[in-house]
């Protein structure tokens, strides 16, 4: 989540672009993405959701612990204390795109600020007012250049490079679960969110197509479960990435409910431009 809100933030303004509707929306998804694999919730284990499309399966709550982090906390008590949905369905209605009347208080409010505030708190951001003609509005310039950087860094890794290596950092340390397979889904939430180019700004313009045609294939492959994992893009980039999740993936074989809910938010992010 922080990584994509990162990502979408001016360095010296401090704000988001205010054309970009998709990333409120991803941001969301990414709520639900983190809830996953930190085994809150899962996919409900019931052999008949085969029969629907990924995205309309049901999730449930497998573990109502609090995970100490507001907005995550704050979606799994709702998760818990209602009817159960369908992953579409709980993006849909933490992001307000719901004409229920009877649901509109899913709405996961203030999102994009509260996570630059703990951004703050974490010393990354800076808070200052900014005068746009009629009215004064907190804004987050980036105060740490070096951690966004980091995660600069990572996204051309992965979108270029022919073995990708992931380095530890203060988001992805070494000691945390499913370290290539959370790239990928970062990476997928930034493209959906139309914020994946401002990490790849320096690289040339045949460069910048294959990496987003490297990112258009990693989503085509991580939207669907089982994951469709392949040796290699067409393009020769990511040679080891099959390789670390397949790795990822049998180490965790008892979360496999979880991981489908994984897929299923990559599926909602692939028709994302037709939702909004």
């Amino acid at each position: 989540m922080e990584e994509v809100l990162l990502m979408g933030l001016k360095d010296k303004q401090g704000y988001l672009s205010f054309w970009n509707e998709n990333i409120s929306y991803a941001l969301r998804g990414c709520i639900v993405i983190e809830l996953a694999f930190r085994g809150r919730i899962s996919m409900q284990k019931d052999s008949s959701r085969r029969r629907f499309p990924l995205a309309d399966r049901v999730i449930e709550v497998i573990d109502d612990t609090l995970t100490g982090e507001v907005l995550l906390d704050e979606t799994l008590k709702m998760m818990k204390s209602s009817e159960k949905m369908s992953v579409s369905s709980w993006i849909d209605l933490l992001s307000g795109e719901t004409w229920n009347l009877m649901k509109i208080g899913y709405q996961l409010k203030q999102v994009r600020e509260r996570l630059a505030k703990g951004l703050v708190d974490k010393g990354i951001l800076r808070t200052e007012k900014r005068n746009f003609l009629l009215f004064d509005m907190a804004t987050h310039p980036v105060a740490d250049t070096g951690a966004k950087d980091e995660i600069h860094k990572r996204v051309r890794n992965i979108c270029s490079s022919r073995t990708v290596i992931l380095n530890p950092n203060q988001f992805l340390p070494e000691d945390i679960e499913f370290r290539y397979l959370r790239t990928i889904t970062m990476v997928c939430a930034a493209y959906a969110a139309n914020v994946l180019e401002n990490a790849l700004v320096t690289m040339g313009h045949e460069a910048r197509e294959r990496a987003f045609a490297q990112v258009d294939e990693l989503l085509s492959e991580y939207s669907q479960w089982p994951f469709a994992r392949r040796t290699g893009g067409a393009q020769g980039i990511g040679a080891n990435l099959a390789q670390e999740v397949n790795e990822e993936v049998e180490k965790a074989k008892d979360r496999e409910l979880q991981l489908e809910v994984v897929a299923a938010c990559l599926n909602v992010f692939t028709r994302l431009d037709s939702l909004l």
